[in-house]
């Protein structure tokens, strides 16, 4: 997978669902990249709904049986983890 390619998908989808990529990180040795989104206003609250959506969005440009990847995102307000926890107790 290349950089540009993970990038453009993950601002599109962003774009789609009124919000921005801030920050994209990689870990190229795992395979693990952390992607941060925030409002495109920076007053609106980025949802889980918004970070879900753009996850899915790489989901199905990218092969994971090919590519071999894992991916993050969360928002300027909330990070990875805390996402994690709120689906793990939404799911009690």
């Amino acid at each position: 997978m290349e950089r540009t390619e993970l990038q453009d998908v993950l601002e599109k989808a962003a774009s789609e669902r009124g919000c921005r990529l801030v920050a994209l990180s990689f870990d190229d040795d795992n395979n693990v990249f952390d992607a941060t989104v925030a409002s495109l206003d920076g007053e609106a609250l980025v949802s889980l709904d918004d970070c879900e959506y753009v996850h899915r969005a790489v989901l199905a440009a990218f092969d994971r049986n090919i590519e071999d990847y894992a991916l993050t995102v969360g928002s300027d307000v909330f990070d990875a983890a805390l996402a994690d926890d709120i689906l793990k107790n939404a799911n009690v």
